[in-house]
């Protein structure tokens, strides 16, 4: 089985980008406006985007392009797409790329509950019913706190990426002059979420804090409500990660492939 790098592959992938802009760029909105709505988790910022005009033509365009996004992700993980290398560096890239699809995936079934179901989908409280699963099986907590950590790790290289620019290299150069300011108040945010997210998983898996305690990406955001600036700085952080990845849907560059060896010839 080949990967089909055409040009319909190139634009599924365009579309997830466009999913993703909508994801933050909203979940950045309502942390500013309405910070209880997303108390639910994800499918609170899901379940706003339905309310929109032809919000239910929105989530199925999002679920099309965040099972896209994840397997451009998982691509990259298995193929290594985008030359990351096979050195401890690569592999530590290539292992979040896959946390990464895996966490779309999530995204796109939970807007496909809501799609289908036009509102009535019961769809919170997943994370919590399946960290409380995974606690009830021996090792299932080692299992939990090491994610976290997990997630801890993917938080201290969001930032870096944020902070050094080096995303720079897979977007075209003629991209607004603004992108690199926008990546790096987006990825710095995503490295705060992406921390508790992490420590909350920690706390439940090694420190006996019960499943209740893990948040997800929208709950993490709404955790910080009480700390102001930080609260503050993140939502607006995560809005410009919107606009940064709304800028992505149109000028990331996407990997060539030889389909013969599933290898890219990467433009840098």
């Amino acid at each position: 089985m080949t990967i089909d790098k055409s040009e319909k592959f190139t634009w599924l992938v365009r579309v997830g980008y466009f999913s993703r802009a909508l994801l933050y760029g909203v979940l950045g909105l309502l942390a500013l406006t309405s910070a209880q709505k997303i108390a639910n988790g994800t499918s609170g910022v899901l379940k706003a985007i339905e309310d929109y005009p032809a919000g239910n033509v929105l989530l199925w365009i999002m679920v099309l392009g965040l099972i896209a996004y994840a397997l451009f992700r998982f691509s990259s993980f298995a193929f290594d797409i985008e030359n990351n290398g096979s050195d401890a560096k690569g592999w530590m890239q290539r292992i979040g790329h896959a946390g990464s699809a895996i966490g779309h995936l999530v995204f796109a079934y939970i807007a496909y509950q809501l799609a289908s179901s036009h509102g009535h989908s019961q769809a919170g409280g997943g994370a919590q019913k399946a960290a409380s699963g995974l606690l009830s099986v021996e090792f299932g907590g080692v299992v939990l706190g090491l994610l976290g950590v997990a997630f801890i790790a993917t938080a201290f290289f969001q930032a870096k990426k944020g902070i050094s620019g080096e995303f720079m290299n897979r977007i075209a150069g003629n991209a607004p002059s603004g992108t690199r300011w926008l990546g790096l108040a987006g990825y710095c945010a995503r490295a705060v979420v992406y921390a508790v997210v992490g420590w909350s998983l920690f706390k439940a898996g090694f420190l006996s804090g019960g499943a209740d305690q893990v948040k997800t990406l929208g709950a993490a955001v709404e955790s910080l409500a009480g700390n102001g600036v930080v609260f503050k700085l993140t939502a607006i952080g995560l809005l410009l990660f919107g606009v940064f990845s709304l800028i992505l849907s149109r000028y990331r560059i996407i990997p060539d492939l030889d389909e013969s060896k599933l290898k890219p010839a990467f433009r840098s």
